[in-house]
């Protein structure tokens, strides 16, 4: 660390202590353009040694328990670095060089887990439906969703997801440490709009050091410093994956493309399913290039919202179409059920060549082959429909065809039918 590096936090720390509580808000504000303490505190808390490591966390935390948002999110920007450092060195087995380091982290701890009044929080998360639209998603890109009995009987009804409350801690052991780390991540994931990019550089590379540490894939990454794997819990990958995603979208594609890849690799390793899930979900969800983004600007997660209108044509054929086509074929009412129950047989009117224009002599004018045949066909239905009159309808009967062979044979030269 250089000299000019070590005046300018030493100056940091005189100046809050010496500093009106009036003047508090306007010393926040202008603490965020100070780039240059901002690096020197990043070299600060890299090297464990130092001697400034302990009234710098010291601070730190007094802003973090000042109430001033600005202070707050100040010290939140270290957090990944924070804990980077404590999990190297309690790897190490040297406890005593992190003891400044592992006091802010359970001061940030315990102060989150309560509210004003000293009261156990308990945070709640809305699932959302996919059957409702939102800026992500709209339920006609999914497809048909069937309407079961027990979708219906949850419909209106919203899943919500409790955390805590968190116990306090004293002290960070092997049971409990990553219970605590895995919620410091939930509270800085909350502040991610807030954090410079330095703040999501170093997330992403302290998640790929995490990752393969004491693995082969630290040669290729070419990471010094500690051989010795760390160990890491499910719930922790998933907070340090939520802050990866954000980091895509925001500047750093590079870098949280390469964590991304780590977390993968050791989340096979380990054989967790949830860091799994959520990290193909997002490897799948990227495009193809690296995002543009304004780091000046509002930091927001491109989306595509599709139109809202209809995406059913109204003459498109669909099953209820079809069944209300059903429906009104069978409402039609029935206007030949009288002729129907009369036995008389409906002929459709036939045009034959030569045959319809015929005149026939001796007053059979008008009559043609299709005629005839109707008639015959109406004699044998009504003797057939009424079983009572088949003794009398068999001469009628007779007479038809009789008469229809005779037209078969052809008629005479004078116009006259021959009997």
């Amino acid at each position: 660390m250089f000299t000019s590096e070590k005046g300018v936090v030493e100056e940091w720390l005189s100046e809050f202590k010496t500093l009106p509580e009036t003047s508090l808000p306007n010393y926040a504000t202008n603490l965020k353009d100070k780039s240059s303490l901002v690096s020197s505190l990043y070299k600060v808390i890299q090297e464990p040694q130092s001697e400034l490591l302990e009234p710098v966390c010291h601070q730190l935390f007094e802003f973090y328990r000042s109430g001033e948002e600005q202070l707050l999110q100040f010290t939140l920007q270290f957090l990944p670095e924070l804990i980077w450092c404590y999990l190297a060195v309690s790897t190490s087995r040297n406890v005593h060089s992190s003891g400044c380091i592992e006091a802010l982290l359970l001061g940030v701890y315990n102060l989150e887990i309560v509210d004003k009044q000293g009261h156990s929080k308990v945070l709640s998360f809305t699932i959302p439906s996919l059957s409702k639209p939102s800026v992500y998603h709209e339920p006609s890109s999914i497809g048909s969703m069937a309407l079961t009995e027990s979708a219906l009987s949850q419909h209106g009804l919203s899943k919500v997801v409790y955390s805590g409350p968190h116990p306090q801690r004293e002290m960070l052991t092997a049971q409990n440490r990553f219970e605590v780390l895995t919620f410091l991540l939930l509270c800085y994931n909350a502040a991610l709009t807030y954090m410079p990019s330095v703040s999501l550089q170093s997330l992403c590379q302290i998640c790929s050091r995490i990752c393969v540490c004491g693995y082969p894939r630290q040669h290729v990454r070419k990471y010094k410093g500690i051989s010795s794997r760390i160990p890491v819990s499910s719930g922790f990958m998933v907070q340090m994956l939520t802050g990866i995603y954000f980091a895509f979208y925001n500047g750093e594609w590079d870098l949280a493309q390469k964590a991304l890849d780590d977390i993968i690799y050791r989340a096979q390793l380990e054989l967790y399913p949830e860091p799994l899930l959520v990290a193909n979900a997002i490897k799948a969800s990227l495009p193809h290039g690296p995002m543009k983004s304004n780091k000046e600007g509002t930091r927001c997660i491109q989306v595509e919202i599709t139109p809202t209108s209809s995406r059913i044509s109204r003459n498109a054929v669909t099953s209820m179409s079809i069944r209300g086509h059903r429906w009104k074929r069978h409402e039609q009412p029935d206007n030949n059920n009288d002729t129907t129950e009369l036995g008389i047989l409906v002929i459709p009117e036939i045009s034959v060549t030569n045959v319809a224009g015929e005149r026939t002599g001796n007053g059979e004018k008008g009559r043609t082959l299709g005629e005839i045949d109707a008639q015959h066909i109406q004699g044998v239905q009504e003797t057939a429909t009424d079983p009572r009159t088949e003794s009398k309808g068999l001469p009628e009967i007779r007479r038809q065809k009789s008469v229809r062979k005779m037209m078969e044979d052809g008629i005479n030269s004078s116009g006259r039918v021959q009997f």
